[in-house]
């Protein structure tokens, strides 16, 4: 397997590429290899300072533009982005190990929010609260809330730059961008876009680094007036606990724990299709996954069958010259591999059964953090399976006998972001509409795109991405009153 080596990145600040105060670098590893493909500017505390100076600047600039101007940046932009797509593809090959085929969906969301957003917010309309004693009119304007501050998620580096960029610059805010140090390199490469562009200065701040030096002083400076973030919960509670020397904003999407539940009178061929595109796809690195597999006993050993073929069958691989039938890359560090290999064990040691995988794949770089598509039936409540987000490419399946029972089960996690159910009762459908404790519920099928909300109850977050109620997260509100 053969890597490319993209040299060293240097932050983005106010307009400008520069070093890290400090001078230091980070290494980012192919989690396919081990091996260093770049170094990019380790950020420090200083460097948060400047960024947050920098961004308070932009925003006065940003803010005062017309949604025009606006627009016209933002396309300018999405265009230089799309000259550059094959170069960001490969970054991103190479930083989290997703497949070539994969990197299209985060270049065509962080694309698609550079241009729906704006055409979402020409969209907004002023709302009118009626007057009942026919004295006064009352109307609400929405206005930029100021410097935004974002932490991303290393498992789509991209799509989750477009998630935050898209409405934060469509709504009027400056915006700094933390993307995780196991994937900074593409984010970093867009700061190289942003510069040659001559994107407004200050406008976008891209800097990585440790987060109790860079994360903390952002997060506790009073500047911001909007956090937001894609990550785990206990990250989201650590930034909402850290932020309180001021009032801000959240829009936040956390962990998720999704029941795949799939009836009796479901369509079968479509169910197990469905199952494994959404456990092993982006090598299970994704909020959404399939995470627990709820299956009615009557088709329970057929859909354990059909479900362990089908994984059998996944194609691992490498590389932006890959075959185009390679589905699965490997885990983004060794750390999440052994994490795999402890929920497997754990199982197996409750009296789950191992039905495929849990190993390293031969033919494979002894540095990647290789993993086999695996599949444990006969998971419970009791396992680490069944109670945390495994983020991995790891099935965990489960008979269950009556409604009741998988309600009660799919509803029995801290975390309320995805859901699916396979059923072709109406009744069935109605009640679990109502019932199911998450934000999303996709029925016999699922759809994903930069116009649908993306949110979560309990501990998955506050706020949603995508749709125009991720603008929401970035305007503030100002009731407007005259006198008749």
């Amino acid at each position: 397997m053969k890597t490319q080596n993209f040299g060293y990145k240097k932050l983005y600040i106010g307009g400008e590429l520069i070093d890290a105060v400090s001078g230091e670098k980070d290494d980012v590893i192919c989690p396919a290899t081990g091996e260093v493909i770049a170094q990019v500017a380790k950020a420090g505390k200083e460097d948060a300072l400047k960024a947050l100076e920098t961004a308070q600047k932009g925003f006065k600039y940003w803010s005062k533009l017309s949604l025009a101007e606006r627009t016209t940046w933002m396309e300018k932009l999405r265009l230089a982005i799309l000259d550059n797509e094959h170069e960001l593809r490969t970054a991103m090959v190479h930083e989290m190990g997703k497949t070539y085929a994969g990197s299209q969906e985060d270049i065509d969301r962080l694309t698609e929010a550079l241009e729906w957003y704006p055409a979402a917010m020409k969209n907004m309309r002023e709302e009118q609260i009626p007057d009942y004693e026919n004295t006064h009119t009352h109307k609400m304007i929405s206005k930029p809330a100021g410097v935004a501050v974002a932490y991303l998620a290393w498992n789509f580096p991209l799509l989750n730059v477009g998630y935050k960029l898209g409405p934060a610059l469509a709504a009027g805010c400056s915006l700094i961008i933390k993307p995780s140090a196991l994937s900074p390199l593409s984010a970093y490469m867009v700061g190289e876009i942003m510069h040659k562009i001559n994107f407004p200065a200050g406008v976008v701040n891209i800097l990585s680094g440790p987060s109790s030096e860079v994360a903390t002083t952002l997060t506790t400076s009073n500047i911001p007036a909007v956090l937001t973030m894609i990550g785990s919960t206990q990250t989201g509670l650590k930034v909402i606990a850290d932020s309180t020397t001021s009032i801000k904003k959240f829009g936040m999407e956390l962990g998720g724990n999704a029941p795949f539940i799939v009836f009796d009178d479901a369509d079968f061929d479509s169910a197990v299709q469905l199952a494994i595109a959404l456990r092993y796809g982006n090598s299970g690195q994704v909020c959404v996954a399939a995470n627990r597999i709820f299956v009615h006993k009557n088709i329970y050993d057929k859909f354990v069958k059909a479900y362990v073929k089908e994984a059998s069958q996944i194609k691992l691989g490498f590389g932006i010259k890959e075959n185009p039938d390679v589905f699965m890359g490997p885990v983004v560090s060794r750390k999440d591999r052994d994490r795999m290999f402890n929920l497997v064990e754990d199982a197996v040691s409750k009296g789950a059964t191992l039905e495929y995988g849990g190993k390293i794949p031969e033919g494979f770089p002894e540095g990647g953090n290789w993993i086999e598509p695996t599949v444990v039936s006969g998971i419970t409540t009791e396992m680490k399976l069944f109670n945390q987000e495994t983020f991995g490419p790891v099935a965990g399946i489960m008979p269950f006998e009556t409604d009741d029972e998988v309600l009660k089960l799919a509803n029995d996690t801290e975390f309320g972001l995805a859901s699916y159910i396979f059923t072709n009762s109406h009744k069935r459908i109605e009640r679990f509409t109502e019932e199911l404790e998450f934000g999303e519920i996709h029925i016999n099928g699922v759809k994903y795109a930069i116009y649908l909300p993306h949110g979560g109850y309990k501990n998955s977050g506050i706020g949603h991405d995508c749709s125009h109620l991720a603008l929401e997260d970035y305007l503030v509100k100002k009731r407007v009153t005259s006198a008749i």
